[in-house]
């Protein structure tokens, strides 16, 4: 380092050292309106230089002052550092202002966080069990086919149970009243099975013409994880149970309403072996066969062409209550329907809602039989 002789002003340090430093701060600059004017007396500049071994090597101060200014005659000083730092220690009235009202602003706001976060888990809890149901269904078919599907079974099921199998009955010489346990029985085998047959043959006539159908439709497998569903779905039995009594308390039979005992009943009353074997056939084997390829097979699928998986569930649960014609039995009816959907939908497999339905029917048939 060259030394300064006391001859030369000091400025002139500033001026021939080119490896000297100048850092200015960007908030410098803005903090002043304009570039202020100096006038043509003398300045005084004071420089400080570091060496490379000064802990505040990086940074470097000056003043500049003046007597007479063109807008103002107040001293000027500016005081840059590479690192914004206020000196003094005193706050800015302004960021204060500026901090309290952001420190307002997010106490009002907090609640309206806290609900949308709130919000927010909730969807994405159903947004997961919406996933555990299961996906849509590619559906080849529209609302007519649908429609028309369902409302043949309707009228077919009607027919064959009310008017072409008591007509035959007739025809050979008999009728269902003057049977005995066991014929009963038989004739309510009969009549189940022919209700089924024709629901098949129904859907088979119906969707000839979308063949062949997706890999997923009608599908019976014994491959798969649907245990866990079906033992999942047999704890709900008693939940069923309770809301049997529940509906009957909330619509009860009217005392005008003569009380009978169904054929079944009677059968177990009378411990016919052979007639309690084809109702126990009726109940766990025909039943859940026919009615779930028709309300969970073909119905619950197709409605997910135009409404949610969840939503078919329900559609198709309260179209299997009205299905069985009696409004004490409509709430269990409605709740199983959507227990056996729910597996359904999830195995993409009928074998499982098939197997909760067997199951199902022959608890209320050992029920019976206490």
């Amino acid at each position: 380092m060259f030394p300064i002789s006391s001859s030369v002003p000091k400025y002139r340090a500033f001026v021939h050292q080119p490896k000297f430093n100048l850092m200015l701060s960007s908030n410098c600059v803005h903090s002043l309106p304009q570039r202020p004017h100096l006038s043509t007396s003398s300045p005084r500049f004071r420089a400080s230089k570091f060496t490379s071994k000064s802990p505040f090597a990086p940074a470097l101060s000056f003043r500049v002052s003046g007597t007479h200014h063109r807008f103002s005659t107040k001293k000027w000083k500016i005081s840059c550092f590479r690192h914004e730092e206020s000196s003094s220690g005193t706050p800015n009235p302004e960021s204060a202002d500026e901090l309290l009202h952001e420190s307002e602003k997010a106490e009002i706001n907090k609640p309206v966080v806290d609900r949308r976060n709130w919000a927010t888990s909730l969807r994405e809890v159903a947004d997961a069990l919406f996933r555990a149901i299961g996906k849509p269904w590619t559906v080849p078919w529209t609302a007519d086919t649908i429609l028309q599907v369902t409302l043949l079974w309707i009228v077919s099921f009607w027919f064959v149970g009310s008017w072409m199998i008591p007509f035959g009955a007739h025809i050979v010489g008999f009728s269902k009243d003057s049977l005995t346990f066991r014929g009963q029985a038989l004739f309510s085998l009969l009549t189940d099975v022919t209700e089924g047959l024709a629901g098949i043959l129904i859907l088979h006539r119906c969707l000839s013409r979308f063949r062949p159908l997706p890999s997923d439709w009608f599908k019976f497998s014994l491959k798969g994880n649907w245990l866990f569903d079906v033992l999942l779905g047999c704890l709900m039995f008693p939940l069923v149970n309770r809301l049997s009594q529940f509906n009957l308390d909330l619509l009860p039979v009217l005392p005008s309403t003569p009380v009978t005992l169904s054929s079944v009943e009677q059968s177990i009353m009378a411990r016919d072996p052979i007639a309690m074997a084809l109702y126990a056939l009726v109940l766990v084997v025909c039943a859940p066969l026919w009615e779930e390829i028709v309300f969970r097979g073909f119905l619950l699928p197709s409605l997910t062409k135009y409404m949610p998986v969840w939503s078919s569930i329900l559609v198709s649960s309260v179209a299997f209550a009205l299905a069985h014609f009696n409004v004490q039995r409509m709430l269990p009816l409605i709740f199983l329907g959507v227990v056996m959907g729910v597996t359904y939908a999830r195995s993409r497999n009928l074998l499982p809602s098939m197997l909760l339905h067997s199951l199902w029917n022959g608890f209320v048939f050992l029920d019976l039989m206490k």
